[in-house]
């Protein structure tokens, strides 16, 4: 795959993914936290939806697709984080207050004023910063299995070797007599 199409995915998955994460976890950690403070029980679909978003979470970090599928969903994670510490700092409302239902908005709030959307913002930023990430695969620059020889015909065996026999021995580096 070319790095042009690569990233052209990576652009599709970066764009997608990171809303799903996020409402994953706004659920999972509402729901979780609503059922332990109303009856004292686990959710255990809020656990599952938890551990989904986390296996969804991890590709955007650490998949071959495309680092730019991390850096799209680390700014958009970073700059949610952010706001409810501006919003400390400078008394400003910035965040709305009902658009989200009420188990979305619980998680939403436990997630962002506790810093752990800056957290998930700040993994998905630095995974993508990785230079090896950015390259396309190696291409392999080795003699071609099959060459034209200097007699003529096509050999994959070097012209500077004796032939070889179906019984040397392929572990040993040099030809021996």
């Amino acid at each position: 795959m070319s790095n042009g199409a690569r990233h052209a995915l990576g652009v599709v998955a970066g764009l997608l993914l990171p809303p799903l994460v996020a409402a994953g976890l706004w659920y999972g950690v509402g729901d979780l936290t609503l059922q332990a403070q109303q009856s004292f029980r686990i959710s255990w679909i809020a656990v599952g939806v938890l551990a989904a978003t986390a296996i969804v979470l991890a590709f955007l970090a650490g998949s071959r697709l495309s680092p730019v599928a991390s850096l799209l969903g680390g700014l958009a994670f970073t700059a949610i984080g952010v706001m409810p510490f501006v919003e400390m700092v400078s008394g400003v409302r910035l965040l709305p207050t009902d658009l989200l239902p009420a188990v979305f908005r619980n998680g939403f709030t436990t997630s962002a004023y506790s810093g752990l959307l800056i957290v998930v913002g700040v993994t998905l930023l630095v995974a993508s910063l990785f230079p090896s990430r950015w390259r396309g695969p190696a291409r392999d620059l080795a003699e071609p299995d099959e060459y034209e020889s200097s007699w003529g015909s096509a050999s994959p065996q070097s012209p500077y070797l004796p032939p070889r026999s179906g019984s040397e021995d392929a572990t040993r580096p040099m030809y021996r007599e």
